[in-house]
């Protein structure tokens, strides 16, 4: 025991002397017989932080893990800040649950809870999509919920995403109250485990029905889904909750002829086909990508364990399948959006969209052609949602998202929705199918109106408490020593949206940046490259997200052009030493 530090010893001691259940103190001994000093600093070197969007975590006993603990912790503390918030009031709340190892068993802690503090539970009886607990949350008059997933991460993790009244993740001031409330809670002593059933009401299918039959009214061309109704389109929910909904979404929209990757339909928190359940690796769509070529798909699409993050691949026009990024999807659905509202006459310049700062600005350009407001939000959607309830019943939210494959059409929900992005996605592939073209044609012809945008992200990991401490530290040498060039083009502009301002460098003049604070570091260059850098909030990442910018004068100019471009995006992320 000598080889951890005071503070960690502490807290070893204190699970293993504490109100903790025998198997807890069993693997927390089994470690120290083993000398498994480092597993058992990184699990009790702190306390899992509930940032803003709640817990992500890796699962296991400690402090800094996801367990029946640290769950029922971070739920008496929710609840402490319901009961002072609306003192009044019955509190009503929803909980939902993704497909991943114990999220059922955490979902019931929490409703259990929640019910021990007298708040009324609507408890999803099965497995559901991170959206529709959004809608249910609106749609059932709760205070709050939350969702037991951790998204698009290892299957070793898990993790609790708190949500508001208005359906979206707590922001300003509000998730500080709760993150207060839950950093109050000294001693599980003060967690109420014994649940009061009365209080519990379990909801499934009737919540179904409503969120499909409201986001099928959504439709933007059911003219053209009903002339291309047998277009090809594959899907793949990877083991997650996709298979409740999307089916379903996809037939109520009006295609009949998607085909299911059997080997990924049934829900499995192992991931057995899979090395990471996230659509944004190519190796997560190989079944898909091969379901597609067996029947020469027009559309493959796959969402992530919680459905709220699609990702998708289509031919290009050598008839090879490619995958697009986040940047190019959402590109392409903001510009379908607008020009099909644009074509029935519904544009009336109260309309508006919203993105992040780190997502293709080639949106702000599509937005600005058809006269809609286009906002820019700081990482993270919960952004986004904030913005869409600020607005409701003043502006028409037609579409938003973020380059991480999440997207929202229509204001029914305040998250990102894969549910209704796989539909649109598909109704958007109809569309110009009908028109005889394809969405490798669409993106093409995008570029060639707004410019060649391109992106890359460049996630660099840094596990454990050293991995946290190297990305501060190269986070302060960017603050304070930020590039002079990159890319061969000198860095006009640095935006630190921690300190909330932007320094034109040339003058050494500064202005005051009009979003939250945020650990985000932008560099703009002379040429109009914008390169950020963010560490993650879920993951122990640091991400430099790279947009460049060129043009594409003609189709068959694609290959050339796009090779250019990433050249430069290379030549920016070797000066930035990644």
């Amino acid at each position: 025991m000598q080889e951890l530090e005071p503070s960690v010893l502490k807290k070893v001691e204190e699970w293993l002397q504490g109100s903790y259940d025998a198997d807890t103190k069993q693997q927390i001994q089994k470690l120290l017989n083993e000398k498994a000093f480092t597993e058992l600093t990184d699990s009790f070197y702190r306390d899992l932080e509930f940032g803003t969007g709640g817990l992500r975590g890796i699962m296991g006993p400690g402090s800094n893990r996801i367990n029946k603990y640290t769950i029922g912790a971070a739920t008496q503390g929710l609840s402490n800040y319901l009961k002072k918030t609306y003192p009044s009031e019955q509190i009503k709340v929803a909980i939902a649950h993704d497909s991943r190892n114990n999220s059922d068993y955490f979902a019931r802690i929490t409703a259990e809870v929640f019910s021990a503090n007298g708040i009324f539970v609507y408890f999803f009886k099965e497995l559901r999509p991170t959206p529709e607990l959004s809608f249910a949350i609106r749609e059932l008059g709760c205070k709050s919920g939350v969702m037991l997933t951790a998204s698009h991460n290892p299957k070793e993790y898990n993790g609790y995403k708190a949500y508001g009244a208005d359906g979206g993740q707590f922001v300003t001031p509000e998730d500080k109250k709760v993150m207060v409330e839950v950093a109050a809670i000294s001693s599980i002593d003060e967690v109420k485990f014994d649940p009061e059933e009365s209080n519990i009401q379990m909801i499934g299918e009737e919540i179904d029905e409503l969120y499909l039959d409201k986001i099928t009214k959504l439709s933007v061309s059911p003219e053209a889904i009903k002339r291309q109704h047998d277009l090809k389109i594959v899907f793949s929910p990877i083991h997650g909750t996709g298979i409740t909904l999307v089916p379903q979404a996809l037939k109520r929209f009006g295609f009949t002829n998607v085909t299911l990757v059997d080997e990924q339909i049934k829900p499995d928190g192992n991931f057995p086909t899979v090395v990471y359940p996230n659509p944004e690796e190519k190796e997560a769509l190989t079944l898909a990508l091969k379901k597609g070529m067996e029947i020469d798909a027009d559309l493959i699409l796959a969402t992530d364990p919680d459905a709220d993050r699609v990702g998708i691949a289509v031919k290009n026009n050598d008839g090879e399948f490619i995958l697009f990024n986040g940047n190019q999807t959402g590109s392409l659905l903001i510009n379908y959006l607008l020009t099909a509202w644009q074509e029935k006459g519904k544009l009336t310049g109260n309309e508006y969209i919203v993105k992040t700062i780190v997502t293709s600005y080639i949106i702000d350009a599509i937005a600005a052609s058809k006269n809609v407001e286009c906002y820019n939000t700081l990482t993270g959607f919960k952004y986004i949602g904030e913005l869409m309830t600020r607005f409701e019943g003043q502006k028409t939210f037609i579409g938003g998202g973020e380059e991480s494959y999440g997207y929202l059409i229509g204001d029914l929900v305040r998250d990102k929705d894969a549910v209704v992005s796989a539909a649109f996605i598909s109704e958007m592939t109809a569309f110009y199918k009908d028109k005889g073209s394809s969405l490798f044609d669409a993106l093409l012809e995008m570029y060639q109106q707004y410019g060649f945008y391109k992106e890359k992200l460049v996630s660099v990991t840094k596990k454990g408490k050293s991995g946290a401490e190297e990305i501060k530290a190269m986070m302060e040498r960017f603050r304070n020593n930020p590039p002079a060039t990159l890319g061969g083009s000198k860095v006009v502009a640095l935006k630190d949206y921690e300190q909330r301002i932007e320094t034109d460098i040339l003058s050494g003049t500064k202005k005051e940046l009009d979003l939250p604070e945020s650990d985000v570091l932008q560099f703009i260059t002379e040429e109009g490259s914008i390169i950020s850098a963010r560490p993650s909030g879920t993951e122990p990442k640091i991400k430099f997200y790279c947009s460049v910018k060129g043009s594409l004068s003609d189709k068959s100019a694609y290959k050339e052009a796009d090779a250019l471009l990433e050249e430069k995006v290379s030549s920016i992320m070797n000066d930035l030493g990644v």
